[in-house]
């Protein structure tokens, strides 16, 4: 069968209207040697409680045959240098055996990033939580607004794999493509997947995707879908969670910046808390603006048993609260742990031990972070109010 690739048209425009857009500055990181005790806060810091999170990306680590590469450049190391420390964060019983073995079995890297010759050290901090939704198994009363799982015409192709035999360089491609197949009647046409509005305006994947659960409230749907991840309430008081399972390959817009420009929420109005009232405040607005991020989150139901209390990362670990962060796995290799300098949104220092154990949408940059808060409304609260500029350093094997 051929199979050929169709890409969204380019928007047409006269020349007067379009300028040539300007050349993006190609942004690598930067990594400099730092002495584990110069990091801020470095004596404060309990850093046993970031022990349990340590102990799940080390799980993850040995199943790396010990040949593997892990990372890339300086911060690279084997897996079996990884299964070396990992062994020894095994043996740790209290405060004073972690710091120990942190001394004497990591070095420490500080994350800058390098743009035309410049570096920056300096970036943004942001905050997510497990969010918190009421829903059904089955569809009725006030449940009405579905959960769907991955849709079964979803297709997903990973530009690497074709990049030897391409025509032309892949290099300026993303790493990959998803969409859906039409078949045609010489071979089958990859076309962009439904967006957003297609989905839930139109019901374009209500025959390919299952419903794993109908909830109350689309707002709170919405906030799941950015979360990534979440706690449903049935009606018999059972919890049930459920994490990412698939995306459909279009753009994400924040619902902030869509209200912002909109003009509706004044600047310094955008925090999740003032977003999500907004929105329940005005349910017809709602819909149209949050059809205007056309990403489309699936999710699937997690084990309780794999959970350990919490929800599970894009490094296939579960999150511990306070202890996680989202990173761009382009600049920090997942499973990492990493020593944050930020403060929250009351302003108290953040200066901790944690691991690298989650990605996002919007996480994008060297020097980027989303800070897990855990479940709840006070983790709501933390994560809706946090914009924070902070530093942050690595730890790889010695």
């Amino acid at each position: 069968m051929t199979l050929q690739i169709l890409l969204p048209p380019a928007p047409i425009a006269t020349v007067a209207e379009s300028p040539a857009a300007p050349i993006q500055p190609q942004i690598r990181a930067g990594y400099s040697p730092i002495e584990m005790a110069a990091l801020p806060g470095w004596e404060q810091d309990a850093t046993f409680a970031a022990l349990p999170a340590l102990r799940r990306s080390c799980r993850h680590f040995l199943r790396a045959p010990s040949d593997t590469v892990i990372g890339e450049g300086v911060v690279a190391r084997s897996a079996a240098a990884w299964h070396t420390v990992c062994a020894a964060l095994d043996t740790v019983a209290d405060e004073e055996s972690l710091r120990a073995v942190l001394m004497s079995a990591f070095v420490v890297y500080g994350v800058s990033a390098n743009s035309n010759g410049e570096q920056n050290n300096r970036g943004v901090f942001t905050g997510y939580y497990e969010a918190d939704l009421k829903g059904s198994l089955t569809r009725g009363g006030s449940y009405q607004t579905p959960i769907y799982g991955p849709p079964r015409d979803l297709v997903t192709v990973n530009l690497k794999d074709f990049a030897s035999n391409a025509d032309a360089p892949l290099s300026a491609a993303p790493a990959s493509l998803v969409g859906r197949v039409i078949q045609q009647e010489r071979g089958g046409l990859l076309k962009p997947y439904y967006t957003r509005a297609e989905i839930d305006a139109a019901g374009a994947i209500a025959t390919a995707a299952d419903v794993i659960v109908w909830a109350e409230d689309p707002v709170d749907v919405h906030i799941l879908h950015i979360q990534g991840s979440g706690r449903v309430t049935l009606p018999d008081g059972h919890v049930i969670r459920i994490g990412f399972a698939g995306h459909n390959g279009l753009s994400f817009r924040g619902i902030g910046g869509i209200l912002l420009k909109a003009e509706v929420l004044k600047p310094g109005q955008a925090s999740m808390i003032l977003v999500r009232d907004w929105l329940k405040a005005h349910p017809k607005q709602a819909t149209e603006y949050m059809n205007l991020n056309a990403r489309y989150i699936f999710f699937r139901r997690l084990d309780p048993s794999q959970t350990e209390g919490g929800p599970i990362g894009a490094f296939g670990v579960s999150l511990t609260p306070m202890r996680s962060l989202a990173v761009d796995p382009r600049f920090v290799t997942l499973g990492v742990p990493i020593w944050l300098d930020t403060y929250d949104p009351d302003g108290v220092p953040l200066q901790r031990l944690m691991s690298a154990q989650d990605v996002g949408s919007a996480i994008k940059g060297a020097v980027r972070g989303d800070f897990f808060w855990g479940s709840g409304s006070e983790a709501f609260s933390m994560a809706g109010r946090m914009k924070s500029d902070g530093q942050y350093f690595i730890f790889v094997p010695k």
